[in-house]
């Protein structure tokens, strides 16, 4: 089947939940709860998500040394700004609830007697970080949501399907597109609502903390449906993954520097002090800067994470997934120190919702990494990410369960003669490949931690022709055959691009977004978010909810 034939029949549920990490989990058991038919789709297998590789832990004010009004205190100024004050009370203030009743599911965090431990990361001014086994926080988080989500009977697992397009009809969104893997065939899910929460975009570049799902997909098809985005310039780029030949690109938890690492380079300097009295301690925004720049001061490739005036069996108990790989590639953390080097590792923009999760297309809905509510302005606080997994991909389930039953989407199968087509294009397998290597060069050259006005510009050109250049164009001028790498290598050309064109209009320095040539943040002309949507060649830099996703519903 080539894309934009649709399917002679259709599957259909109630919602459709693209997705099955934290965010996609929580809104599925929502809107289940409520009793609607859910269809929760993962690209893999159930685990195959940020969510799992999340280590650090989820902040939220429940330690007795904490309050919410700290915890919101410290988001705001980690977002540089740019935070949406409303998105963040909500954080703060239903977090506490949400993880009591993860708790009350079975999730078992880590315990001092019988309190739960907390410890502290960077930016946070309190011990806030709630932790499971140590440094598998999100793993545990995980498996208490699916524990809930199996005993109901209303969802419907599909995994190896992957999210072509969402389909379309009097403005609203109706359905998916999708290939299932299983089969290598392109079917229709009809649905009254989708909740993309389908995670990030870190596979854009060529060094990166992500899984390799992590290829921006929902924020291209919400993109190509219409929808508005916000703020896509500011991607958060991790200071620390393990930076050893033949290992990946394992993330090396904020939480080793929360417990004392210090970073130093080759002659044993702790060279961070130099951009912030706070060291270590400081935003992960500074810390993967200044690392930067000692790299390219010393012609190095990596900088020291040093652990080693911590004792070993502190290391292995409150680290065991880290020890352990470390281990796995030939270094004792407790008696040498650790290469790292910084890679990509969240987007804090993404598909604008408001503060239900409710985007600019009726019947659309986001959560998690995929969507930006604003709650994490220019960057995102350290472990606030499963917390906003959880509390908004509640509030996403909760909304598209209410608009059904409110009429706000139809609750009818839409007319097929009404149904928009998909405009997804891919492109052969053996153009895929080379499509992604060059997106991932040229957003690591132009898009990270540095950047400038004329390579963002070169960036713009280059991805523009990639996500064009195959052109619907297959062997013998055919349509290419529908093959996941080949939408996958679109997606990521188109994802890289909106980068671009947000960060050329932000003609400033501001939390993860720093531009050489602008060193300076300019809250005068810049002091607002950046939205973007199909058919516009630039971010136009907007007051901050004077665009509300909501207002260009149909």
């Amino acid at each position: 089947m080539q894309t934009g034939e649709v399917a002679s029949s259709a599957a259909r549920h109630d919602v459709i939940v693209v997705g099955s990490g934290v965010a996609g989990l929580r809104a599925a058991i929502e809107a289940a709860e409520g009793g609607c038919s859910v269809a929760l789709l993962a690209k893999d297998t159930a685990r195959d998500s940020n969510t799992d590789l999340a280590q650090g832990g989820v902040a939220v004010a429940l330690s007795d040394e904490d309050q919410v009004g700290l915890h919101y205190r410290d988001t705001l100024a980690a977002g540089d700004g740019l935070c949406d004050e409303e998105a963040v009370r909500v954080l703060v203030g239903e977090g506490p609830r949400y993880i009591t009743q993860l708790i009350e599911w079975g999730a078992q965090f880590d315990r001092e007697g019988s309190k739960l431990a907390f410890t502290r990361e960077a930016a946070h001014s309190a011990r806030r970080i709630l932790h499971a086994h140590g440094d598998s926080t999100g793993r545990e988080i995980l498996r208490a949501l699916w524990r809930k989500a199996t005993t109901l009977p209303g969802i419907t697992f599909l995994p190896h399907t992957y999210s072509v397009d969402l389909l379309l009809a009097n403005g609203s969104c109706c359905g998916l597109e999708v290939l299932d893997e299983t089969t290598g065939q392109v079917r229709i899910l009809e649905a009254d609502a989708v909740v993309l929460a389908s995670g990030g975009i870190g596979q854009v570049y060529l060094e990166t903390t992500n899984p390799p799902q992590a290829t921006g997909d929902g924020v291209a098809i919400a993109w190509r449906s219409g929808a508005l985005l916000r703020d896509m310039e500011f991607v958060q780029f991790h200071p620390t993954s393990l930076h050893v030949e033949g290992a990946p690109h394992f993330l090396l938890s904020e939480a080793l520097r929360g417990e004392g690492g210090l970073l130093r380079n080759g002659q044993g300097r702790r060279f961070v002090l130099d951009a912030d009295p706070r060291g270590e301690l400081a935003p992960r925004d500074v810390v993967a800067r200044a690392i930067q720049a000692e790299m390219a001061r010393s012609g190095a490739d990596h900088v020291l994470l040093d652990m080693t005036h911590l004792d070993a069996g502190f290391l292995e108990g409150r680290f065991p997934r880290i020890t352990a790989t470390c281990a796995r590639y030939g270094i004792d953390m407790a008696r040498e120190p650790v290469p790292v080097a910084p890679a990509a590792h969240y987007l804090m923009g993404g598909v604008a919702t408001d503060a239900l999760g409710r985007t600019s297309v009726r019947g659309l809905y986001a959560a998690g990494e995929v969507a930006c509510t604003g709650v994490h302005g220019a960057n995102r606080l350290a472990s606030n990410s499963l917390l906003e997994g959880l509390v908004f991909g509640a509030r996403a389930g909760l909304a598209a369960l209410q608009d059904r039953a409110a009429g706000v989407v139809t609750g009818e199968p839409p007319d097929p003669s009404k149904v928009a087509l998909p405009r997804a294009r891919g492109c052969e397998e053996a153009r895929a490949a080379e499509i992604m290597r060059a997106v991932r060069l040229e957003s690591w050259k132009d898009l990270a931690i540095v950047r400038t006005g004329g390579g963002i510009g070169e960036a713009i050109d280059l991805l523009e022709a990639l996500a064009e250049s195959p052109a619907d164009q297959g062997l013998g001028g055919a349509a290419p055959r529908v093959t996941r790498s080949g939408l996958e290598a679109i997606n990521m050309a188109t994802v890289a691009g909106l980068v671009a064109r947000s960060a050329i209009s932000r003609q400033e320095s501001r939390g993860a977004h720093y531009r050489a040539d602008f060193p300076r943040r300019d809250d005068a002309r810049f002091g607002r978010s950046s939205f973007i949507r199909i058919g516009m060649r630039e971010a136009a830099i907007s007051p901050t909810g004077s665009v509300a996703p909501g207002a260009a519903r149909k």
